[in-house]
């Protein structure tokens, strides 16, 4: 069994639409920072790639409001997942954070740590993303980085980061990072372990879209294999979970549990 699999019970937020979604999740990145920075000096975020995350990066890259008070100079740049692609591919999610965000921020260089997938050999990127993980982290054999922040969508099929159902990548507890292999695209995706995300501090979930309503009803309010829905493997052992959704995604949702601000 899952550890923690009977506990699972996450946060879910719910909003009325797409700005008020990263409205929200921007507050939540500006909190998580400021505390980090506060207490450790610095803060170290994984970006997620997809359409829903763009809104957010745009907001936090464009809203001077909330871009000023930001140390830039201590905010370290992941990702959890990327296309095996080089960077200036379309598909590229560095070139989708670069472009909505980095390109805008006052960041230094050395602070955005993106995965190599220029390689043609899609085991020597996840090798080589595994081996910065643990310098920069200096991990000794056996741990796991503490990311402060992990950002997260989910697909319709239930897949998150590059985690899809039925591959390889979810039965993995031995490498931080791995190539994965994805039949219905025929391609290789570099995506982060289940064990890495259950081990940040704060793990949060952006879903958007009425399309995604079924899939996240039974993530979030029924029990399933790990094959199934890997969105529900994240949860982390020793930090917060918390699910953002918009009044489409979290149509199907128990009240209850997750109370949808109405656009009235």
């Amino acid at each position: 069994m899952i550890e923690g699999e009977l506990r699972f019970n996450p946060e879910v937020r719910g909003v009325a639409g797409s700005e008020e979604l990263y409205c929200a999740a921007a507050m939540v990145f500006i909190q998580q920072a400021r505390d980090s920075i506060e207490t450790r000096g610095l803060f170290t975020v994984t970006l997620s790639g997809g359409s829903t995350p763009i809104g957010l990066y745009r907001l936090l890259a464009d809203d001077l409001t909330i871009r000023a008070p930001l140390a830039w100079d201590k905010i370290h740049f992941f990702w959890g997942d990327e296309r095996h692609v080089p960077p200036e591919h379309p598909d590229s999610n560095y070139r989708l954070a670069k472009e909505a965000i980095l390109e805008k921020i006052p960041i230094p260089p050395e602070n955005v740590h993106r995965v190599r997938s220029e390689n043609p050999n899609a085991h020597q990127v996840a090798e080589e993303y595994e081996e910065m993980l643990r310098t920069f982290f200096r991990l000794e054999a056996g741990e796991y980085p503490r990311f402060d922040l992990v950002l997260l969508g989910m697909g319709s099929d239930g897949h998150t980061a590059s985690l899809f159902p039925g591959t390889e990548a979810l039965h993995d507890e031995r490498h931080l990072v791995v190539a994965n292999w994805i039949e219905k695209f025929q391609a290789y995706r570099i995506t982060m372990t289940i064990p890495v995300f259950n081990h940040a501090a704060f793990v949060l979930f952006l879903v958007s879209g009425e399309e995604k309503a079924e899939t996240l009803r039974l993530v979030l309010e029924e029990g399933r294999g790990k094959d199934t829905f890997p969105a529900r493997l994240i949860r982390p052992c020793e930090g917060k979970l918390l699910w953002i959704v918009d009044q489409g995604a979290g149509r199907l949702l128990h009240k209850a549990n997750n109370p949808i601000e109405s656009k009235e």
